[in-house]
């Protein structure tokens, strides 16, 4: 399928930080699949596979990780780029490292190591993202990082929407490389941050269900829901309950999309960009869902917080994950010589870097090894059970 006009077009792009030598630049990959090839060979992408999605450290194998959640995410992104006529190959890349900055334990890690470095500049996994792509990630003999194309970067920057106020790491990569941060992120970055949000409704849904944490009935209040049960059980009326549960997952985000669908094509002509430069330019958003399809989402929001997210079970586990990552914090802090050997190199012994340079590693750990580390430096835990 052609590309639209307002695509991100391969050819048309602002290149790469560190030009490609002559080496890396044959063969039949455009810049865009290079930069969707380097994410998935990345260590931080192989490190989601042990990272929370929602529950920490999960025991039960059919629960989602960050690693199963960003392949649902890119498959979902895909289908939305390929009916917009929008980069598929750009908008994959996108969703499959829109979670690489998340440290240990998801949300509540997050917070911890957030609080526990705020007089260094705080935490921000979205900025982490972009400073794991441009610093930490180490795959080229020739600079830091993975080198990815302008578009890439810009789109993991602000996939959410204009960073008028950027977190110290994203200042850094924005100083840079300007990554023109105030304004619209492209079409292909916009169909991402949905993209996520539908897997993450929908697929929360069903692990929720799995889990045990929610009930259908529970989620039945949500008006979303109840239409998409309706649905489902009128087309098979004599169909056991539980075999429905996961058609009810796919009803739910083939509702989601196609309703994103219609809506973004109806902002696109009436915005009627001419490229992608008119994109960024645009007063707002032009992929979104219908003010109805948002309304319901928020609520199904609502309930999944209330019900699943804010669970009592789970509070107990997030309030154990946020000690792991206080308490690693404030030991490496207090003794820096502990960081493995290859991380104490560099002009890092200074405020607010040495804190910086901590936060880094921690942010880097996966949930296993957070509790491993935590038992060896600090003392005995363990996991309330959440399941």
């Amino acid at each position: 399928m052609p590309l639209a006009p307002y695509a991100a077009h391969p050819l048309a792009s602002r290149g790469r930080r560190h030009p490609l030598g002559s080496r890396e630049e044959g063969g039949p990959r455009d810049a865009f699949q290079r930069d969707r090839d380097r994410i998935v060979h990345a260590v931080a992408f192989r490190r989601l596979r042990h990272k929370t999605q929602v529950f920490v450290a999960p025991d039960e194998d059919h629960l989602r990780v960050r690693l199963t959640h960003s392949l649902e995410v890119a498959q979902i992104g895909r289908t939305i780029a390929r009916a917009l006529g929008l980069n598929e190959d750009l908008t994959e890349a996108l969703c499959l490292a829109h979670d690489l900055g998340h440290p240990p334990f998801g949300h509540a890690g997050e917070a911890a190591l957030k609080a526990a470095t705020m007089a260094a500049g705080g935490f921000d996994h979205n900025a982490h993202t972009v400073r794991i792509l441009t610093h930490l990630e180490c795959s080229y003999p020739h600079h830091r990082g993975l080198n990815l194309t302008w578009e890439t970067l810009e789109g993991l920057a602000k996939h959410n929407g204009p960073v008028r106020h950027p977190t110290w790491a994203l200042a850094a990569a924005d100083a840079d490389w300007p990554l023109d941060l105030a304004t619209q992120p492209s079409l292909e970055a916009q169909v991402a941050a949905l993209s996520d949000d539908i897997a993450y409704d929908n697929h929360d849904i069903d692990d929720g269900l799995r889990a045990g944490l929610i009930g259908l009935d529970e989620l039945l209040d949500v008006p979303l829901v109840a239409e998409n049960w309706a649905a489902v059980t009128a087309r098979w009326p004599d169909c056991d309950r539980a075999r429905l549960l996961p058609e009810l997952v796919r009803e739910g985000i083939g509702r989601m999309v196609k309703d994103l669908i219609a809506e973004s094509r109806r902002r696109i002509a009436a915005a009627a960009p001419a490229d992608v430069d008119a994109v960024r330019a645009a007063g707002g958003p032009l992929i979104a869902f219908s003010d109805a399809m948002a309304a319901c989402e928020r609520a199904l929001k609502r309930t999944l917080y209330a019900r699943l997210y804010h669970h009592p079970r789970q509070l107990e586990v997030a309030t154990t994950a946020r000690s792991v990552v206080a308490g690693l914090t404030e030991r490496y802090l207090g003794d820096p010589a502990l960081l493995p050997e290859s991380w104490r190199d560099g002009p890092a012994a200074d405020e607010p870097w040495r804190t910086r340079l901590v936060s880094d590693f921690i942010a880097g750990m996966t949930d296993r090894y957070a509790l491993a580390r935590y038992r060896e430096l600090v003392g005995p835990v363990t996991l309330p059970a959440a399941l």
